[in-house]
């Protein structure tokens, strides 16, 4: 991955919410995609982990938590 993205693959979902409150909007977003809430059933898995669970795009993901968390 890229060095100037903030938003890192092996980044936990706490950890991006944590650090960038409004990123939560888009993981709710994705809930639908993965069938549960996202916050309250993968806060400890990493976005590499999270996508391949619920067969989500990753750079997509990304791209929307990147875009969101600089937007801050």
């Amino acid at each position: 991955m890229s060095q100037n993205r903030i938003i890192q693959p092996d980044m936990t979902v706490l950890d991006i919410v944590s650090r960038f409150r409004s990123t939560e909007k888009i993981f709710k977003h994705w809930d639908e995609k993965a069938g549960e809430c996202i916050c309250c059933n993968s806060l400890f898995d990493d976005l590499d982990t999270l996508a391949e669970k619920y067969g989500l795009p990753l750079a997509d993901l990304l791209s929307q938590l990147e875009w969101e968390a600089k937007k801050g």
